[in-house]
């Protein structure tokens, strides 16, 4: 009897999966496969049930024969064990990023001389609910809050992309590339101080309130499903901080860096140019400790943020303080700089791992541009947050349009390389 291949990514059960088992029963024995948690995040979707639930969930229904276990979503894992003659899918690969799993499965079944089966997508009403519900559970703060840990767990490198806004953060959320092959995407979102005070027009002193980060953090919320980590700036006082960690763990956030410094704030690219004082390591300590009391959850993160090498204090200092703030009780640990060389960034990690193995480490190569988040994570670094790209590519087009609408009198010369505000609008889901 011939083999028929199919692959599942899905947790509820619907008419369009049953469909498409009595159309592979058709031609033959039919396995599905079970796309792995690791596949399913690189593949835009994030699993809220275990991957071994979701394979007795398919190994229940009618008329499937076996169900093992995909790892790659370019399914080359398992034709090249199974090598069925048959590959049936529904035809909503066609188009999008998804077109290249398409175009790799149809190369490898000619080469073993097996045929692509499409059938038609189910889409009705019943469908798109059960899809909204889906989205809308990803977005609850009880699977949202817990899935940076998760994400750390499973991902050789989280990518978190700067959000300031609702629409920030649906570019963070949907942006999916396929390149070599493979999709890729942003892990989480970074709400950072500087882009947020940037967006209102004020100076990046703390100065904007937790109440109005609060509501920044929440039009992202409302739109986005992935993790949030939120710029905590020094943290205030620890008693106030004791209060916004739990405000933020009951929202959802997944977690808060704060930084070792006091006094005005100011943004760390500044560095020795701008007067500003490093806390104390036993005083930043303690605000630690007072927020991992406070936190409810074993979900929420507090991250500890390093200015040692920002202010010139050294390595010693910075390797210190980071061992102290894990003593602390600090869930990971940030450790910035202004150089563009990597070097100093490289060195602390290598040094730190060769200490710790296990606490998260994050990096924010905003000076040093040019290392990758391979070259990164194989010194140990588990974050890589792209904290400002998107406030910083947004200013100059915006001033460049205004500029180009003044000079021209009219917006014919600016709307020549403008998106479309159909396009725009195909960002935002309707309910």
């Amino acid at each position: 009897m011939k083999t028929v291949y199919t692959c599942f990514c899905t947790e509820v059960i619907h008419e369009g999966h049953r469909n498409l088992i009595r159309q592979a029963r058709r031609y033959g024995r039919v396995i599905v496969g079970a796309l792995s948690d690791r596949a399913l995040i690189r593949y835009n979707r994030f699993p809220t049930i275990p991957q071994e639930e979701r394979i007795r969930l398919y190994r229940s229904l009618e008329g499937v024969d076996s169900v093992v276990l995909q790892d790659d979503m370019l399914y080359g894992d398992v034709l090249s064990l199974i090598r069925p003659e048959y590959v049936i899918h529904g035809d909503n690969w066609k188009t999008g990023p998804e077109a290249a799993i398409r175009a790799r499965v149809i190369q490898q079944l000619e080469e073993a001389g097996g045929t692509l089966i499409e059938t038609p997508y189910t889409d009705n009403e019943r469908v798109r609910r059960l899809d909204r519900q889906l989205r809308e559970k990803l977005a609850m703060p009880e699977y949202r809050r817990k899935r940076l840990r998760q994400l750390i767990g499973m991902c050789p490198v989280v990518k978190v992309l700067e959000a300031h806004s609702g629409l920030t953060g649906l570019i963070a959320e949907k942006t999916v590339v396929e390149q070599n092959g493979r999709l890729d995407q942003f892990d989480a979102m970074w709400v950072s101080s500087l882009c947020d005070s940037t967006a209102k027009g004020k100076p990046d002193i703390e100065l904007v309130d937790m109440s109005s980060r609060l509501r920044t953090i929440d039009d992202i919320m409302e739109v986005t499903t992935k993790p949030i980590i939120l710029d905590g700036d020094t943290g205030g006082l620890a008693e106030h901080f004791m209060y916004n960690v739990r405000t933020l763990e009951r929202m959802g956030v997944s977690a808060v860096i704060i930084e070792d410094k006091k006094g005005l704030k100011k943004n760390s690219m500044f560095g020795t140019e701008a007067e500003q004082t490093q806390e104390d390591a036993a005083t930043f300590s303690a605000k630690i400790r007072a927020g991992k009391r406070a936190q409810l959850t074993d979900d929420f993160m507090i991250i500890a943020r390093i200015e040692s090498l920002i202010l010139e204090r050294g390595m010693e200092d910075a390797l210190y303080r980071a061992s102290a703030f894990v003593e602390a009780g600090a869930d990971g640990v940030m450790i910035h700089s202004r150089r563009k060389d990597p070097a100093e960034i490289l060195e602390f990690c290598d040094r730190f791992r060769a200490q710790d193995r296990a606490t998260p480490l994050v990096v924010v190569p905003t000076a040093f541009h040019d290392i990758t988040e391979e070259e990164l994570a194989a010194h140990g670094v588990n974050i890589v947050i792209y904290a400002n790209q998107l406030t910083r590519s947004a200013f100059p087009a915006m001033q460049r349009t205004a500029e180009q609408i003044l000079r021209c009198h009219r917006a014919k010369e600016a709307d020549e390389r403008l998106m479309s505000i159909q396009e725009i609008i195909t960002l935002i889901d309707e309910l």
